[in-house]
């Protein structure tokens, strides 16, 4: 099978696997709203802070290097893989020792339970995360297809029953754990056909992917604090309850970024890492990718804009309204970060981790006095819109990096994305008629605006960038 005929049928299987996963993560997100308080999520989002930040290093910054160099090398994967299990017994150690320090900072209590169970989390993953890169790696899409939604269907269930029984923030907690339970077990599972351990551990031979590794583990580390300082500052500026209205409106704005976008990237850097000598077919690639990126996310984000006011009622129910305003901001964070992602897939097939380490020491050292001083003056939206500004400076930094990396591609890239932003704006005035002349508040009206919005740039897709003929010989080549 051809490279591009892995890549359709491993869309293909993403895109299923993404779509089942968001509506069981949707349901108990809009479920626990309604159970949980504010602080809970504010409590769990601290939690989910910390497990982040050692994520950055558990897996030494070689994820990237095994799909990058192709590894297949038993020694080699062995090496790494116990590296990997060693790097998560000492991250596991690392969180109980410094969780007091945490507890704190935050001045919460019941963080301690949190963090415990939380640590965990370094216990079960790394025995089957190898497996997942080799998967991917060799284009097995269905496998990892399979693991996913597995592992989610488990993990909400198990989410909701518990915070139905009283578990309070720890239904989260525990329902991520089982949920990491299944995945790693069934990783293993289809993974062993890839590759089985070797008694072998030899640094020597694992030199090139941790060098690759350290630019890569640089980058995550100052992504990690770039991404998340508003978090950190916020949690112990106002509190977890502040903080909880913050996650949730953050959570919803970027909902169709974490699930759609993998679809195309997780997909593409495989097959980018076997053209990787070729810029024009590199360059080619990016500019499809951003292109069908754009497509997918920014009606998605124009439609939530417009029509926040009677989502957030309608998902999360009464009590959430103060996010309404915080989520207007943050599709605008969306929209910058979904175009600066590909950037990724580009700068790792050209072996160019490092580039990425001084964008985002550079977006860091820019964000973090500007949340302080934005969030003293004017609060929760004061670090909202601290966010904003830093996320749109990236992503012209995130351009520029592209530029250097494949050529000029600004004038394909503008001409691309004016048809889509043309409709996402007389989408967004179609309801907004259909909101002064009908109005706004409750479910009917609300479903109404979402299938207007829906349907109106449907139709212009149709007429003026996507043919039927074109959707006709897409689908086919999906089936």
């Amino acid at each position: 099978m051809s490279n591009t005929k892995k890549a359709i049928d491993g869309g293909k299987w993403i895109t299923v696997s993404t779509v089942i996963s968001t509506l069981f993560q949707f349901v108990q997100v809009a479920v626990l709203a309604r159970l949980l308080a504010p602080s809970d999520f504010g409590i769990v989002s601290i939690s989910n802070l910390i497990i982040s930040f050692f994520q950055v290093f558990a897996n030494l910054g070689f994820s990237n290097s095994v799909i990058y160099k192709q590894e297949s090398d038993r020694n080699v994967l062995s090496t790494l893989y116990f590296l990997n299990l060693i790097a998560g017994l000492l991250i596991f150690t690392l969180i109980h020792t410094t969780a007091p320090y945490v507890i704190s900072f935050y001045k919460e209590p019941k963080l301690e339970r949190v963090l415990n169970y939380s640590s965990y989390y370094f216990l079960i993953a790394y025995f089957g995360q190898l497996y997942m890169f080799l998967l991917e790696k060799e284009l097995r899409f269905k496998s990892v297809a399979i693991i996913d939604i597995t592992g989610t269907i488990i993990g909400s269930t198990v989410t909701i029953y518990l915070a139905y029984n009283g578990y309070h923030e720890l239904s989260l907690i525990i329902g991520s754990l089982v949920m990491q339970a299944v995945k790693t077990v069934l990783q293993i599972t289809f993974g062993l056909k890839l590759f089985l351990p070797a008694l072998s551990f030899n640094l020597n031979k694992v030199k090139d992917h941790l060098r690759f590794g350290l630019f890569n583990m640089g980058d995550g580390f100052l992504g990690f604090i770039q991404s998340n300082s508003d978090n950190i500052f916020l949690g112990g500026m106002l509190g977890v309850k502040m903080l909880g209205y913050y996650t949730i409106a953050y959570q919803l704005s970027i909902f169709p970024i974490t699930k759609l976008n993998p679809i195309i990237l997780q997909v593409a850097y495989p097959i980018l890492a076997k053209m990787k000598n070729s810029t024009a077919e590199l360059k080619k690639s990016y500019l499809k990718i951003l292109d069908f990126i754009s497509y997918c996310n920014l009606p998605l984000l124009a439609g939530l804009f417009i029509t926040a006011d009677g989502v957030v009622p309608l998902i999360y129910g009464p009590g959430w309204e103060q996010t309404i305003d915080l989520i207007r901001l943050f599709v605008f964070v969306g929209l910058f970060f979904c175009l600066s992602h590909p950037l990724y897939t580009v700068a790792f097939t050209k072996g160019k981790p490092n580039l990425l380490f001084y964008l985002n020491l550079g977006t860091l050292l820019f964000k973090i006095p500007l949340v302080y001083i934005l969030g003293t003056h004017w609060g929760i939206t004061g670090i909202a819109t601290a966010f904003l500004i830093t996320t749109f400076l990236n992503m012209v930094a995130n351009f520029i990096i592209v530029h250097y990396l494949i050529g000029d591609f600004a004038g394909i890239f503008l001409k691309n994305i004016s048809k889509p932003l043309l409709f996402c704006l007389i989408m967004i005035g179609v309801i907004t008629v259909y909101k002064s002349l009908v109005g706004s508040s409750g479910l009917t009206n609300t479903l109404v605006e979402i299938g207007l919005g829906g349907l109106t740039y449907a139709l212009f897709t149709v007429t003026y960038k996507l043919s039927f003929t074109e959707i006709k010989a897409y689908r086919q080549s999906m089936l």
